[in-house]
């Protein structure tokens, strides 16, 4: 083993210049896939994340514009969703709806109390509405199936909305006043982006004044796990809400539809692709370094062949000349490649430290961009092979030497 070490050091010593070079391209092959490895698992986490906060097997479903003439009516009307537009998607798409849920809002209603008021209005949702819209309970509850079958007046609403209403005051528990009706604060929430004060569905429904006009359904799907049978359910409630209001199964510009199963897919499969390709261009980085490496072996078994020749003169195995070759091949690309691991994973915690505060209380694109245990093994691994492979062919060549030529060799 020490022996080893020497000679190690030896080849290292005899080839400075090209020694620092060859070193310099395996650490900064390694260094730049580590960096790309982290962000492109940060970038993964992050998608994670976003996907985490939203029940991704649904298909939100809005009224938009019928685009054609279709059996007698004209072009650029407007479809309405209503009611009985729930219990008809559910029926007619039994076999992938697990659950279809609505929303209605009123935009312009004024929430109050004596210290304050908003004019963000409110919307009437069911309980699955905490999982579609994404929103974290900060204190008390969402929406209840209770709230919902009783037509309970009882509001959650967001805790800056709160601290507006109520100032330092806990919320929960307080009456606010909607469209001069009193609502009692059962939770608040966080996020971003949403101020929606959330109130039980069938009690909005109560307040409309008879209309039965909703904003949103949205499905629950079942009994789906592909891309294709995601855009084939979608169809479905096309051509199902087609019937239904009398347009065309391929005018786009009737529904609005988000699919968020189908954007699930594509976004996992997009970074799968995205881990690929980073270790693709991270193993073409190090390619030249490895090229550099098989050179000094190869200058290292020219400057050693009276040594070898010596070696198998007195009965050296070819295996164990072999042997020798490649792992000083190995411990050189495995020696460099770790002080690139090193920098690598400095400048990794360096980015997760730049990026720790982003996105907080909403979406955060890019999240907790490290590498872990495993990454660390799987470039060691990557290390090996790149310099057993570099060492291969310089081994090979020491094979061929004849002891008689190689002790003629000064």
């Amino acid at each position: 083993m020490f022996d080893l070490l020497n000679e190690i050091l030896a080849t290292l010593r005899n080839n400075k210049l090209r020694t620092a070079l060859t070193g310099f391209a395996v650490s900064w092959g390694i260094f730049l896939l580590i960096v790309l490895l982290s962000v492109s698992r940060g970038l993964v986490n992050g998608m994670d994340a976003m996907f985490g906060q939203h029940d991704t097997e649904t298909v939100s479903i809005r009224g938009g514009y019928a685009q054609k003439a279709y059996k007698g009516l004209k072009e650029n009307r407007r479809v309405r969703l209503r009611d009985k537009d729930i219990a008809i998607v559910a029926s007619q798409n039994s076999n992938v709806a697990a659950e279809v849920v609505a929303s209605v809002t009123n935009d312009s209603a004024q929430i109050s109390t004596s210290k304050d008021y908003l004019t963000d209005g409110y919307k009437g949702a069911y309980p699955a509405e905490i999982r579609n819209s994404g929103v974290t309970i900060e204190k008390g509850r969402f929406i209840n199936q209770s709230d919902i079958n009783s037509k309970r007046r009882v509001v959650v609403i967001h805790t800056e909305s709160a601290e507006t209403l109520f100032g330092d005051k806990d919320p929960i528990g307080q009456q606010v006043k909607i469209c001069n009706l009193s609502f009692t604060v059962v939770g608040t929430y966080r996020q971003e982006w949403r101020r929606d004060n959330f109130i039980p569905y069938t009690t909005a429904r109560s307040m409309s004044g008879g209309s039965d006009y909703v904003n949103n359904i949205t499905v629950k799907l079942k009994d789906v796990r592909t891309l294709e049978e995601s855009e084939n359910a979608e169809k479905g409630f096309r051509s199902t809400l087609g019937r239904q209001h009398t347009f065309a199964d391929d005018d786009s510009g009737a529904l609005w539809i988000w699919n968020r199963f189908s954007d699930y897919l594509t976004t996992s499969s997009a970074m799968g692709v995205l881990g690929m390709a980073v270790w693709i261009i991270g193993l073409l980085t190090m390619l030249s370094g490895i090229v550099g490496v098989s050179n000094i072996m190869f200058v290292s078994v020219r400057e050693r062949t009276h040594e070898i020749g010596v070696r198998r003169a007195i009965g050296a195995k070819p295996r164990s000349i072999l042997r020798q070759i490649i792992l000083e091949s190995v411990a050189i690309t495995t020696l460099f490649g770790y002080v690139g691991i090193v920098f690598g994973v400095l400048a990794a915690q360096g980015i997760a430290a730049l990026t720790a505060g982003d996105g907080e209380g909403g979406h955060q694109i890019f999240k907790d961009p490290t590498v872990d245990l495993a990454i660390a093994f799987q470039v060691t691994l990557v290390l090996i092979i790149a310099g057993a492979l570099a060492g291969l062919f310089p081994a090979m060549k020491s094979l061929k030497i004849k002891p008689v030529e190689a002790l003629r060799d000064e």
